[in-house]
């Protein structure tokens, strides 16, 4: 036996000689959010085949793993599923919409007679992200709506209405967090209440809003008491 080795030794020597290596092949691209890196890059989509090495030489099939999802730059792996998550711009922009269907999903619902409640909506839209949405802009868009689906101001949210919120808010909840699908209530709690209590129609359509953000009707019950207590 040479000296300073021992059994224990002479077992690993194989084991450092055996190994495994997996070649990766490209089958698409794209941008999407890195969450080592905490914000959007690009990727690329891999495939790999996995061999035994010997002495680092592939030597035998061990079958395919993947894919996987590389980002270009921290190069780490990560499954598919990563790809569900919009990418920071996508976020913003799904984000902007929502708040801008529910606002007009409030005052299809009474409110768009009253100046008040249409200025509230447009201050709310335009800190959503639509810098030069306007009180006359909004109050068109509800008339046009209202004249395409034949609803009347001030009745119960139709089935029309709902599904348009439902398009927008149900792709939007699974990545917010519990506060953030309660902003976006209370946002168009506060259109509602620009010009007096709440009315029945209201209160539909922001039943509806709450059940698309995935917010159960108790807590909806409690927001919408919350939004008449002056801050």
């Amino acid at each position: 036996m040479l000296p300073g080795r021992g059994r224990n030794d002479r077992a690993a020597r194989p084991a450092r000689m055996l190994g495994t290596r997996t070649a990766w092949t490209p089958v698409g691209d794209g941008e999407f959010f890195c969450p080592g890196c905490g914000g959007d890059r690009n990727y690329q989509r891999l495939t790999g085949r996995r061999r035994f090495t010997l002495l680092g030489v592939p030597v035998m099939p061990r079958g395919e793993t993947g894919p996987v999802v590389e980002c270009a730059a921290c190069r780490r792996h990560f499954g598919t599923d990563v790809l569900d998550h919009p990418t920071t711009v996508r976020f913003s922009a799904m984000l902007r919409d929502a708040v801008h269907t529910v606002a007009l999903a409030v005052l299809a619902a009474g409110g768009t007679c009253s100046r008040t409640a249409l200025e509230a909506a447009a201050v709310t839209v335009r800190a959503a992200g639509f810098d030069d949405c306007t009180e006359d802009q909004l109050g068109a868009l509800v008339e046009a709506l209202a004249a395409d689906t034949g609803r009347v101001f001030g009745e119960p949210c139709g089935a029309g209405l709902a599904i348009e919120l439902h398009e927008a808010l149900d792709p939007l909840a699974p990545h917010l967090a519990p506060a953030g699908r309660e902003s976006i209530l209370l946002q168009g709690a506060r259109i509602a209440l620009a010009d007096g209590p709440y009315t029945p129609a209201e209160r539909d359509a922001l039943a509806t809003v709450g059940a698309a953000l995935t917010i159960c009707a108790d807590d909806v019950t409690r927001l919408l008491a919350a939004a008449r207590t002056p801050s």
